[in-house]
């Protein structure tokens, strides 16, 4: 790939007569290009850290003192041959990384094409390090599964494909490594894709796409390679430029976590927050959760500023018509499509501290803008990662993932994590030490015969003789309360 085919903006001499780098108009076409975030996973030794640096390096994507320092490094950690280039060590950059050879911590790296923008998280394979690949997959759209063309499908592929379904990624591609060390066989290659997508189809994942790679030695991987003639397809970076991402947004459901609440003068009062998922328009009708209020938006505001739309993940700032008590952690959303309501739900949980789950503990639970105390109620099951078996239910250790109930102090907004995932997760964090404890996905909401919640004290308004010109004065009153996570269900 030639550097000066490349670059996205017009040299001295080049173009229409222009004679200078139209800095502003490159900045401008960077600006619109769509990002996608991508991890790698795989065994020790399947070449993810490989196959990073040679997408890096083979793109012409490294600066002179990296690749200085990349040569400098090759010869004298000693991994790579006589004037070869270790290209893992362009991410395995801690110590202990380097001295055993493996990855440990999650490594980022940003690129950019002429087509797209690129964030790579290179995530470790060992099941002790599997909260850093949830850590590094919790954003991703895509995600690169690496397998040893010698070795096949193991233990350690169907864990991490189980923890890709798990946090919902909906675009795999299957990297079938060092096809050199088996003279580019079809057959292997076949054989293995075949088993892949077996496993793939046991676990509800529909977009798989496979690839026969060599990341040491580049073939198929910036460029389509001769050595695999049998191969149709686009080179990995091809693919990773065009792989259609813009559908993975759920633009149906408008959901609005409000996160401050802008009262710059007595003329203006707007509520701004990060748009989770969907769509809203001026003059949209919405309802405020959990007041149930309604209103219309009355005008969109940003910094260069108002929009007839806006949809996720833009920060705007929602004007309404109407005067609305609505404050930070509640919610705005549209009248005919209401999220889940309620304290309590079943959710899969990362158990992701050092010290095991206490479920006599509080724990704080963050979701979106709103924090509660929250409790682990019952844990219903665990899951072997490496056999996908459901075991007996038990307190969870560091790295083990299952089903439990949670019931919060506070009512929450939330979906389920298969259908919205801006909505469907939330972390725990423990009170003491401020770690973060767990992450979960929500899978559905409880019905109160589930629930092992006590009773939410009820004030009856008429029973008690209370007149309407309070109702008010109480609203606001059972609304602070709530928000130190005390609730009271009142009756009008």
């Amino acid at each position: 790939m030639d550097t000066k085919e490349n670059t996205p903006f017009p040299r001295e001499g080049q173009g229409d007569g222009v004679g200078i780098l139209d800095i502003k108009a490159f900045l401008d076409a960077d600006e619109k290009k769509d990002l996608l975030r991508l991890l790698t996973a795989g065994s020790v030794d399947d070449g993810k850290s490989t196959l990073i640096g040679r997408l890096l390096f083979d793109s012409k994507k490294l600066y002179e003192d990296q690749l200085q320092a990349l040569e400098r490094d090759s010869v004298r950690v000693g991994n790579a041959g006589a004037g070869e280039i270790d290209y893992a060590l362009l991410l395995d950059g801690l110590k202990a990384e380097r001295e055993e050879g493996i990855t440990i911590d999650v490594a980022y790296r940003y690129f950019s094409t002429n087509q797209r923008k690129f964030i790579i998280a290179d995530t470790p394979g060992h099941e002790q390090y599997t909260r850093n690949m949830i850590t590094g997959g919790s954003t991703a759209n895509l995600a690169i599964i690496l397998v040893d063309a010698r070795n096949g499908i193991i233990t350690q592929t169907r864990r991490h494909s189980f923890l890709v379904s798990l946090l919902g990624i909906k675009h795999i591609v299957l990297a079938v490594n060092k096809m050199d060390l088996v003279d580019f066989d079809q057959t292997v290659f076949n054989k293995i894709k075949e088993e892949y997508l077996q496993l793939t189809r046991q676990l509800g994942i529909e977009d798989v796409t496979c690839f026969p790679i060599s990341a040491k030695q580049g073939d198929n991987v910036v460029e389509r390679s001769s050595r695999t003639p049998w191969y149709e397809g686009p080179s990995l970076l091809e693919f990773l430029e065009t792989v259609p991402i813009h559908r993975d947004r759920n633009m149906t459901n408008f959901r609005y976590p409000v996160q401050y609440v802008l009262r710059p003068n007595l003329d203006f009062r707007g509520f701004c927050g990060k748009i989770a998922s969907g769509v809203i328009r001026k003059g949209d009708e919405i309802v405020a959760l959990p007041s149930m209020k309604r209103s219309h938006v009355k005008s969109i505001v940003t910094y260069e500023g108002e929009l007839d739309e806006a949809f996720c993940p833009q920060s705007v700032t929602i004007c309404l018509e109407d005067e609305i008590d609505i404050s930070r952690g509640e919610m705005i959303v549209k009248p005919n499509d209401l999220p889940y309501v309620g304290r309590s739900f079943e959710t899969m949980l990362v158990w992701m501290d050092e010290e095991p789950m206490n479920r006599g503990k509080q724990f704080f639970l963050k979701h979106n803008t709103n924090t509660t105390r929250a409790t682990i109620d019952t844990v219903e099951y665990r899951v072997d990662v490496n056999t996908m078996e459901r075991l007996e239910g038990r307190d969870f250790r560091l790295n083990e993932i299952g089903c439990v109930r949670v019931t919060t102090a506070k009512t929450l907004f939330f979906d389920a994590y298969s259908d919205n995932r801006a909505t469907g997760a939330f972390i725990l964090i423990d009170p003491i030490t401020n770690n973060t404890s767990a992450v979960g996905m929500i899978v559905r909401p409880l019905e109160e015969s589930e629930t092992n919640e006590l009773a939410v004290p009820t004030l009856d308004l008429k029973a008690l003789g209370i007149g309407e010109e309070h109702y008010e004065a109480i609203d606001k009153a059972v609304r602070s309360l709530a928000k130190q996570g005390i609730e009271i269900k009142v009756i009008k």
